[in-house]
Formats: structure tokens, C-alpha cells, sequence
């Protein structure tokens, strides 16, 4: 990815806020990042043989590669390289485009997103600690230089396989409440509260709420917005 110099500094300045975000209290400061690493660790072992499946549909289907490599920024702005099971046919020429995304997203792949089978992979980067069980969802690095200084607050902590906005719409809120979710998560991040989201994550996809936004197979791409102050 081409990474443009109004990129690169809104990264620098994401990096040096470290010190801004204060761990509440013992969980977040001691507790929260080793009770991610065993939740994943866990998960990873008891969902092997689902993970396995997947894997081999995911190539009978779609062919190779069966994981979707991307880069996103994780807390303070640092970039990682995002897990996913392939949910798409290849884009047309190479590039691609997100008018496409329909056309491009086949049945089964519209049955991994329904049940979220296709994040499972992501088990893998909250053992590396590039996320966290519960956080705000990792999005897409051209979106860092669009943030306004409430919403660019989403990045003082690691980044999440679910958080509050998904268990508050998911894709069928707007971007500037998934964002105001995303904040009210970072101030308060508490071991009931993570909980609490884990467990309502759960009911959310067996119900298979929000998980396409009204006008598009995919979430319409963030666009910026006017400056908010903050609350």
C-alpha cells in the first residue's frame, strides 16, 4: 500500500499520543492483555477443527490464497497485518473497487460474513498482540488522515475482533455513531464491560443482526466529516 506523506504524519502523530490513554484501573493495566492471549489461545485449539473446515472450503470455493492479508492501524496508529478467510472472487484486473463488492461476494462467502466464520483468523493476531478480544474494529489505514480529533481516539488502545458498536448495529449504524461507540468504549474498559460485549457479540451473529449496511454488500468507505469537539 502506498502510504502518502499526509499519511505517514497523521501516523507519526497517532504514535506519539502513547501517553494519553491512562489503563483505568488493575484489569486493563495487568489483566486485560493476558486474559486475551489465553481466551484466544483457547479458542484457537476448541475451534481447530472449524477453522480446519473453513480453510478447505475457502480454497474448494475460491480458490488461493485462503487468507485475506491487509494492512491495518492497531493502537496508536502502528500498522499490522489483518487475518481474514476469503469472502470474494478476485477483483476485475487487479484493482480493487468497492462498486464491485456485490458482484464480487459469492453465496458462501455472504455465509462465512453471516456468521462471522470468516474473523476467525483473527484469533491469531490477538496472540501476536496486534488486537484485543473486545476493542474498536480495526479499519482500513487510509481512513487515519479522515479522523477528527474525537474520532482518531479510537486508536489509544489495541484494536478488537468485536466492541461496542458491533453489538450496537454493526454495519447498519453510520460511521459517526460505530466511531462515538468506538470512544465511549476507551473511557470506559472495565472486566464486566468486556464481558458483558463478548457475550452479546455471541448473540448478535446467532441472530445475524447488522451485518450489511443498507446501500452496500459492504460498509460504505468513510469519507471524513466536520471536526467534533470533545465530550
Amino acid at each position: 500500500m502506498i502510504r502518502t506523506p499526509l499519511l505517514t504524519q497523521k501516523m507519526m502523530e497517532l504514535s506519539s499520543k502513547t501517553d494519553k490513554h491512562k489503563p483505568y484501573g488493575p484489569y486493563e493495566r495487568f489483566v486485560k492483555r493476558p486474559q486475551d492471549f489465553l481466551c484466544a489461545l483457547l479458542a484457537i485449539i476448541v475451534l481447530s477443527p472449524v477453522l480446519l473446515t473453513v480453510a478447505i472450503l475457502v480454497r474448494i470455493k475460491l480458490g488461493s490464497p485462503i487468507l485475506f492479508r491487509q494492512e491495518r492501524p492497531g493502537r496508536n496508529g502502528k500498522i499490522f497485518k489483518l487475518y481474514k478467510f476469503r469472502t470474494m472472487l478476485p477483483p476485475k484486473d487487479g484493482i480493487i473497487d468497492p462498486k464491485q463488492d456485490a458482484a464480487r461476494l459469492t453465496p458462501f462467502g455472504k455465509k462465512l460474513r453471516a456468521t462471522s466464520l470468516d474473523e476467525l483468523p483473527e484469533l491469531f493476531n490477538i496472540l501476536k498482540g496486534d488486537m484485543a478480544v473486545v476493542g474498536p474494529r480495526p479499519l482500513l489505514v487510509q481512513y487515519l488522515n479522515r479522523y477528527n480529533a474525537h474520532q482518531a481516539r479510537r486508536h489509544e488502545v489495541r484494536p478488537g475482533f468485536t466492541g461496542l458498536a458491533q453489538t450496537h448495529g454493526r454495519n447498519a449504524i453510520s460511521w459517526e455513531e460505530k466511531f462515538d461507540w468506538d470512544v465511549k468504549y476507551v473511557d470506559h474498559i472495565t472486566f464486566l464491560g468486556d464481558w458483558k460485549i463478548i457475550f452479546e457479540t455471541v448473540k448478535t451473529v446467532l441472530k445475524r443482526e447488522g451485518i450489511n449496511n443498507e446501500s452496500s454488500a459492504t460498509m460504505t468507505e468513510f469519507m471524513g466529516n466536520q471536526e467534533k469537539t470533545e465530550q
